[in-house]
This record gives structure tokens, C-alpha cells and sequence, in this order.
């Protein structure tokens, strides 16, 4: 504790606005002279300075108060004398012999003028004047205002009555006073008014006030040097200390004396014991009343009194007190000029040893533990969280660590009882350590403390494997490698998360002689507690995203369809941090066409991948309907606009669901490909001659906002150009602008003579990121066109005798084609459609075959009535034709042009 005062005063000196260093600094302006000591006095951070100011405030405001009282009470004697002077002198000159018979002169002014001026200079007053009844002067010391009305009060005055008043008249503000001039019979035949201006009623005043100002300046400054000298006196007692520092100085005093973990003891220079704290108390076993005895005579052993009462230097010397080693350090309390005596400090050394050994140990496994949270479950993989475990458990805690999980676990769900265990991962300071490997399925005799962990939920140290037949019944060979490799002690901890188990966790040890303890148990519990929830998250995580990597994988394309227009390749990437709502499609359409579709719903989880299952069925739906590309996209919208409604929920508004899609209809019979899209990416078209180019297809709104037309694109693609749709997490992400991304697709898609498979694969191989963040989908279609060989169209007269001739020209082209065996199936679809066309349609009517993986046959006419298949009853005449064609026929329907409508019929080839 010395050596702990000892730098807290070296400290405390050199750092700046400490106690000990502003009195130093203090003491050494009062010896460089009085100028330096007030200024010290002056600081507002100490106790002096702040007096000194709030004296110097208080005489100040008292030497003010003094002053203006002593100006205002001049100033209202001197009004008050220039009143009564000016009463006066008006009652002198009014009553004066010849004034009121000047009154009455036929010229006033020449008579009164000269005795006014010369009575006004006489009196000292600024003017005399005289009014008659009219209160028009008679006289003025400036004559321009003889004759003018007279300012100021006067009805009081000719009811007889002397006034006295302050006003603002022709010399300026001024006091006056005015008295009647009363006839014998007391009737006031006119008036005199005698005044002096405020100018000269304040000079008197004014005059005085140099002197008082002079006064106040004195004694202000003989204030200000008694405040200094005795604030100087305060400073030298306060050292210079402010009022939170002395406050807070002595309320902790006692505080810290008697809660530091040492003894202090303040010995004074008689070797009387002036104070000891508490700790002193104990670790000395001194009496109640103590303070103020001789330290001799306190019962301690003599080498401790004597040291005690020496008062000399001391460092960590150690003395046997009792059954205690005590670190005594000692200093003399008058180096700086204080008291005489000494201080010491006693520490108990044999503790601070035990606890510094304990702190120690409670420091690595604190850290351990904090390493544990920050390095265990750092990923959604069971398998990867099992071998964070083992990598933060070795060495610092354990030698070898095993992971043993059930394989339900590792698959996502909750562990069969009873059900053996999986070694998950492993972890050693060696890597030939006999015990199971990773992977290899263990099935725990009853005896183990692994079987008794997975049946009771508790903890096992086993401190001597080589003497624990419970655990050595489970392999006696591998068992005995174990024991003889060195591995002696063994703790086995349960994977519990409230009451599922889902494995166990061994720590073993081999290279420390000393077995686990209860302590070593208690931190391997903490230390797989939270190990625990972090494999408990990984599995839900895998459960969940088993769950939706099904769902979704349930609801994309397994195989693509059969189809002659187009050689496809695909490419479907989840993301890693979870299922996503890409999906693509290739859709075969009735005229051997083949519509594409790829669309992308936001967000991932079981609801995008729900509502991309959604969305795909609504393409298959529609594309049944054979409708436009910007028509199905409409109605893709609507839809999309439903689910959100139906999602709407009190908390939100609605739950927007947002989509994007594209969705291409390639006819190989004329090379013309229809494209729409919205919100999604362009599509990428490769020339044959490996030219890439992205069409300007309208990009039209993403699906659910309603109330924007989607438009199409026409793109007539030559044979042998390939197609390429795909989704935004392709082109863009985090790191990546999209533009950026398109123009790596197009170097990426450039090149001839490649098929589709290999084009998937270099654009994978350039633009697949490292840990993909959204789903990735990709396909590219490789364009065949139909010959014209393979194709037969007639037009159609609308005469019921045309029919005949449809007939021949069929049997014809059919005996080309080698399907003479299709002949009378193939007459009686076309008569009975071009019959239903002559006589219900609208011309003009065309008949065309196509020879693809089916014989496909349409009859094409300028109406928009859709036919309709009906059941014939046995006693009509008519009405069985479509009924003929549904039953002759794979499939047949209806789709319609910007000219009319399409019935068209496939039949298998033989």
C-alpha cells in the first residue's frame, strides 16, 4: 500500500490539475511575490478565487447602490430647490409694485420686459414671463415668443391658486412655477410664471458626481485588496483546491481507507498508533482501542513492533504474523513536508498467491467460455458447429475432443431413442489417437458413461479410465489402445437442449498427469450448454431448409419435355443462405411451338417456394390456354395481385408478394420467337455466327402491381441461335451492379459452333459467385427449324364441295409423308372440321399439316366462336363431329390469332 501511495503521488505530481500539483504551483507563486499570489487567488477554480469573486461582487454592487443613491437624492434636491426657488421668485415679481398697473398700460410689454429680464438675471431662475387671463405672454427672455400662448398649466391659476410643475416648453424641459396677480378685490387680472430648465437643475448634481465616482473607485480598490489578502490567506490553507475536490477528498477518505484490500496503519512520531483500517485490524488482530496506544504495546511480535515503531523505510518486507506471511511496506509521512511519522501498508501475501493462482484459472476459463460463444455456431451446418467445438475445447481444456450426434440430427430431426450414434467430429493435439473415427456409427454399451449420459441428461468424469470397467466393457481391444496411448481421464457431457438429447461430447486427457475435477465438469457443462443451443439452431436450420429445398425441388421441373423445336440445357443454383422462389419451365404448345418461361419470386424460404409452386401451375394452366405471351403475363399479374390480398394481415397492409418473369413462344415453323417480360432481366440472344446481343424486349412492371399492359417483342431467330433466359442472381449481387454483370454474361456467351450444355457451363464458370446469395436458374435453347417438306397448307374455298378436295390433297401428302395408314383417320378430322368451318365460321379458311413427333393437323378461319364438344343424343342427326375428333385424336383444341381462331388436332405417328 506505501508503494500504492507512493505512485499515486509521484503520478498525481505530474499530472496536470491534481491537488499536489496546484499546490506546488501556488507555493511557488507566493514566494515569486504578492502579484503572483493574486493572481493564484484569482483562479475561479479554487475556494479562494471563487471568494475572492463573490467578495469583490458584493462590495461592488454596495459601492453602485451607494453611488446611484447618493445621485438620485442630489438630483431630487436639486429639483426641489429649483421649485421652491421658482415659486419665489413668480410670487416676489407678481406681487411686485407696478406690475399689475403695467397690466393695465396700453403697452404691458414695454414696461414689464425690462424689470422681467433684470429680476430674472437678479434671481438666477432662466425665465419670468407675463401672462395675461388669455395666457398670451407679455413678456420672455426671447422676445420671438412675446405675444405667443404661454405653455404650460393655468386654469388652476385663475381660480386663484399658485402651481408648480415639470414640462417640456419653449427652452425644453424645464420646472416652473406660476402664481396669479390678483386686483384688490382678489380678482386675478393675470399671471407670472418664473422657471429654471432641468439642464441647470441637474448641474449641481452633476457637478458632485466626479466626486462621488471618485469615492466609490477608492473605496471599491481598498475592498478589492483586503478581499485579495485574505482570499490569498484561504488559498494557502486550501492548497489551492476546489470545493468538488475538497468535498469529494473527505467524503472518500474514510470510504477508500477501510475498503482497500491492505493494511495502512499511520504511526505517529512517538510511535502512538494514530489510524488503522479494517484490513489492518484483522490481518494484525489488533484491540478495540487500539488508536492512540504505543505500537509496543499492541501485542505484536517484536520484529513487527519494532519495525512499526521505527518509522523507517521499508519495501515488501515479510514478517510472520500468526499463521500469516504479511508484505509490509513502510514510508515517512514528512518528505513533503507534512506531520512527522510514518504510514505503512500490510498485505497478506499467502493470499494473494491462492488468489492470483485462482484468478488466473478463472480467467482462461472465462475466455474459453467467451471463445466458445464467439467461435461455436458460426454456420447453419451441424457438422461444421460439432467441429467448432472441438477446435475451441483443444488444447486449452481437453486433449482430445469427440462429438458423437445421431444421424437424426444431422439429417434435421429430433434423435429415436435409444438410436446409436455417429462420430461427427474429432479433434486432438495428435492425429493417431486410437479412438473411433469420424463417421464410423457407435453403439454405446450400457455400462459406458456415454449410454449413462444419453439416458439420464447428466454429466460423467471418469478420473481413471484404466479402472472403470463401465466404460472399458465397450470395445476391450480399442479400449486397452486408449488406456495404453496414454489417455487417462475422461468427462462426458450430454447435447441437451431442455429435454432432447442429441448426442454426447467426451473430453479427453493425456499429456497433464492431474485428472478432471468437479471444477473441470462444471466448465465442460457450460462449455457444451452452449455449444448445444448453437447444433439445436444448425439442426432446425437444416430441418427447415430440408423442408424447402423439397418443397421446391418437388415443384421445379424434373425432366424437360419431349420436343423437336429446341436443344436445352439448364442450371438451377439455391442459394446458401436459404431456398429461394426461382423456377423455369419449358412448355410444349399445340403447331409444334415451345414456350420457355423463368420467373423469380422475392425472398426465400417455404413461401417463396410456395408461391413459385403457385406461379409455375398458373403458367401451366394458362400456357393451356394457349394464350399470348403479354396476355398471360396479365393474367400472371392478377393472380399475383389475389395472393396479396388474401396474404393481407392486421399488422401490415398487405403482404406483397413481387415477382418477376419472362416468358418466351418459339415457332419452329417460321423461326419467330414472341418474347414478354416483367421486371425481369432481358433475355440473351446468341447468333449463329456466336454474336451476342440482349432484344429490347419491353420490360413491363413486375407481376402484382397492376395496371400497366405487359407488351411482346417479335424476334426471328435463325436456325441454330441459341436462347438464353435467366434470373437477376446470375447478373447482380451485393458486390456486383447489374450492368455490370450483363456485360460479363455477354463476353461469357460469346462464341460459335457451342452447344447448350457448354454454354451453361462458361457462363457458371465466369459469373458463379463464391457463396451465391439469391437462386441462380439458367437455360439455353438452341433453335431447329421445321423444313418446309414437313409442311403442307392449302387454302379453302367456302363451298361445301371444297371439302372433297381437302380430302385428296391430305391422301396425297400423306402417301409422301409415308403415312398412308393415317389417311382415313386424318380425311374425317379435316372434313369435319373444315365442314364446322364453312358452315359456322368466317373466311377466309386455310388447312395446314405439320409432320413433327406428331401429325398435327389445323383449320384456320376469320371467326373468334370457340367450338364446343357436346354429347349427341341417339335420335339426333348432327352433332358428333367434334365428338369424332376428340375420340380419333392425343389431343385437340383451340387457340386464337389476330385474324381468327386455329382448331387444331394431333394424331400419333405409327
Amino acid at each position: 500500500m506505501v508503494g500504492l501511495l507512493g505512485r499515486t503521488r509521484a503520478q498525481s505530481t505530474r499530472r496536470p490539475g491534481t491537488a499536489h500539483q496546484q499546490r506546488g504551483s501556488h507555493e511557488g507563486k507566493h514566494r515569486h511575490g504578492p502579484s503572483n499570489g493574486l493572481r493564484s487567488a484569482l483562479s475561479l477554480r479554487s475556494v479562494a478565487g471563487q471568494v475572492f469573486v463573490l467578495q469583490v461582487v458584493i462590495v461592488l454592487l454596495l459601492v453602485v447602490a451607494a453611488v446611484v443613491a447618493l445621485v438620485l437624492q442630489v438630483r431630487h434636491d436639486s429639483t426641489q430647490e429649483a421649485r421652491n426657488r421658482s415659486l419665489a421668485v413668480a410670487e416676489t415679481f407678481a406681487n411686485a409694485p407696478g406690475t399689475r398697473a403695467a397690466l393695465k398700460a396700453p403697452h404691458p410689454t414695454a414696461l414689464l420686459q425690462p424689470s422681467a429680464e433684470a429680476a430674472r438675471k437678479a434671481s438666477d431662475v432662466d425665465f419670468i414671463v407675463v401672462l395675461n387671463t388669455d395666457a398670451i405672454r407679455y413678456t420672455h427672455p426671447k422676445p420671438d415668443r412675446i405675444g405667443k400662448k404661454f405653455v404650460g398649466t393655468t386654469a388652476p391659476v385663475l381660480a386663484g391658486h399658485s402651481i408648480t410643475e415639470q414640462i417640456t416648453g419653449t427652452l425644453g424641459p424645464l420646472v416652473q412655477a406660476t402664481v396669479p396677480i390678483k386686483a384688490p378685490d382678489g380678482k386675478v387680472v393675470g399671471m407670472v410664471s418664473a422657471g429654471i430648465t432641468t439642464a441647470n437643475v441637474g448641474g449641481a448634481a452633476n457637478r458632485q458626481l466626479p466626486l462621488l465616482l471618485g469615492a466609490a473607485a477608492v473605496a471599491l480598490a481598498l475592498a478589492t485588496t483586503s478581499t485579495a489578502l485574505v482570499s490569498r490567506r484561504l488559498l494557502r490553507q486550501t492548497h489551492g483546491l476546489g470545493p468538488y475536490e475538497m468535498t469529494r477528498m473527505y467524503e472518500h477518505h474514510d470510504a477508500v481507507l477501510h475498503s482497500v484490500r491492505e493494511g495502512v496503519i499511520i504511526v505517529g512520531a512517538e510511535g502512538q498508533l494514530l489510524l488503522a483500517n479494517d484490513e489492518a485490524n484483522r490481518l494484525l488482530g489488533l484491540p478495540a482501542d487500539a488508536e492512540g496506544q504505543h505500537v509496543q504495546k499492541l501485542g505484536l511480535d517484536t520484529a513487527t513492533a519494532d519495525l512499526l515503531a521505527s518509522g523507517r523505510v521499508a519495501t515488501d518486507e515479510v514478517h510472520l504474523v500468526g499463521d500469516q506471511l504479511l508484505a509490509i511496506n513502510q514510508r515517512p509521512t514528512d518528505l513533503q513536508g507534512g506531520p512527522a511519522g510514518s504510514v505503512a501498508t500490510l498485505r497478506d501475501s499467502t493470499e494473494l498467491r491462492a488468489l492470483s493462482g485462482r484468478a488466473e484459472i478463472a480467467r482462461e476459463r472465462l475466455k474459453l467460455l467467451y471463445d466458445a460463444g464467439v467461435g461455436i455456431g458460426t454456420s447453419l451446418d451441424v457438422t461444421r458447429t460439432a467441429e467448432e467445438l472441438a477446435e475451441v475445447a483443444v488444447p486449452r481444456f481437453a486433449d482430445f475432443v469427440t462429438v458423437d450426434l445421431a444421424d437424426a440430427v444431422l439429417r434435421g430431426q429430433e434423435p429415436d431413442a435409444g438410436a446409436g450414434l455417429r462420430r461427427t467430429a474429432s479433434g486432438g493435439i495428435r492425429k493417431d489417437a486410437p479412438l473411433y473415427p469420424v463417421g464410423e456409427h457407435i453403439g454405446f454399451v450400457p455400462s459406458t458413461p456415454q449410454a449413462h449420459s444419453l439416458r439420464t441428461g447428466e454429466a460423467v468424469v471418469e478420473p481413471d479410465l484404466g479402472g472403470a470397467p463401465g466404460w472399458l466393457a465397450q470395445d476391450l481391444q480399442r479400449t486397452a489402445q486408449v488406456v495404453d496411448y496414454g489417455i487417462h481421464s475422461l468427462i462426458t457431457v450430454p447435447l441437451r437442449v431442455g429435454p432432447l438429447v442429441m448426442g454426447v461430447v467426451n473430453f479427453w486427457r493425456s499429456e497433464r498427469p492431474e485428472p478432471f475435477d468437479v471444477e473441470d465438469l462444471a466448465l465442460a457443462e457450460e462449455l457444451v450448454a452452449r455449444a448445444a443451443v448453437s447444433i439445436d439452431n444448425a439442426r432446425r436450420y437444416t430441418r427447415e431448409h430440408t423442408m424447402a429445398v423439397t418443397l421446391q425441388r418437388s415443384l421445379l421441373p424434373r425432366t424437360l419435355p419431349d420436343q423437336s423445336a429446341l436443344d436445352l440445357a439448364y442450371r438451377y443454383l439455391p442459394a446458401q443462405a436459404g431456398v429461394g422462389g426461382d423456377w423455369f419451365d419449358v412448355l410444349p404448345l399445340p403447331g409444334a411451338r415451345v414456350a420457355v418461361v423463368v420467373g423469380d419470386v422475392v425472398g426465400h424460404g417455404l413461401l417463396a417456394a410456395a408461391t413459385m409452386g403457385r406461379l409455375r401451375t398458373a403458367v401451366h394452366n394458362f400456357s393451356a390456354l394457349d394464350l399470348p405471351p403479354d396476355e398471360l403475363l396479365g393474367l400472371l399479374d392478377e393472380l399475383v395481385g389475389r395472393i396479396d390480398q388474401d396474404e393481407m394481415t392486421e399488422d401490415s397492409r398487405a403482404a406483397v408478394t413481387g415477382a418477376t418473369c419472362v416468358y418466351a413462344v418459339y415457332d419452329p415453323t417460321t423461326r419467330r420467337c414472341t418474347v414478354a417480360r416483367a421486371g425481369h432481366p432481358p433475355p440473351a440472344v446468341i447468333r449463329p455466327d456466336g454474336s451476342v446481343e440482349f432484344p429490347d424486349v419491353p420490360a413491363g412492371p413486375p407481376l402484382g402491381l397492376g395496371g400497366l399492359p405487359f407488351e411482346t417483342a417479335e424476334l426471328e431467330l435463325a436456325e441454330g441461335s441459341r436462347l438464353v433466359l435467366y434470373t437477376d442472381g446470375l447478373v447482380e449481387d451485393r458486390e456486383r451492379d447489374i450492368d455490370v454483370g450483363l456485360e460479363l454474361l455477354r463476353t461469357a456467351l460469346a462464341g460459335a459452333d457451342r452447344s447448350p450444355e457448354d454454354t451453361c457451363r462458361a457462363v457458371l464458370d465466369a459469373l458463379l459467385p463464391a457463396r451465391p446469395s439469391d437462386d441462380i436458374a439458367l437455360i439455353v435453347a438452341r433453335t431447329h427449324a421445321l423444313g418446309a417438306d414437313r409442311i403442307a397448307s392449302w387454302k379453302v374455298p367456302s363451298e361445301p364441295s371444297a371439302v372433297g378436295e381437302v380430302r385428296a390433297s391430305v391422301s396425297r401428302q400423306l402417301a409422301r409423308w409415308g403415312l398412308d395408314e393415317l389417311t382415313f383417320t386424318t380425311e374425317l378430322i379435316l372434313s369435319e372440321l373444315v365442314t364446322n368451318a364453312i358452315r359456322y365460321g368466317n373466311g377466309p379458311i386455310g388447312v395446314r399439316m405439320v409432320l413433327d413427333r406428331t401429325l398435327i393437323c389445323e383449320v384456320f378461319d376469320g371467326s373468334s366462336t370457340s367450338p364446343h364438344l357436346r354429347y349427341a343424343a341417339t335420335t339426333d342427326e348432327g352433332g358428333r363431329g367434334l365428338f369424332l375428333v376428340a375420340q380419333l385424336t392425343d389431343r385437340w383444341g383451340t387457340r386464337y390469332t389476330p385474324e381468327g381462331k386455329v382448331i387444331w388436332a394431333e394424331q400419333p405417328l405409327p
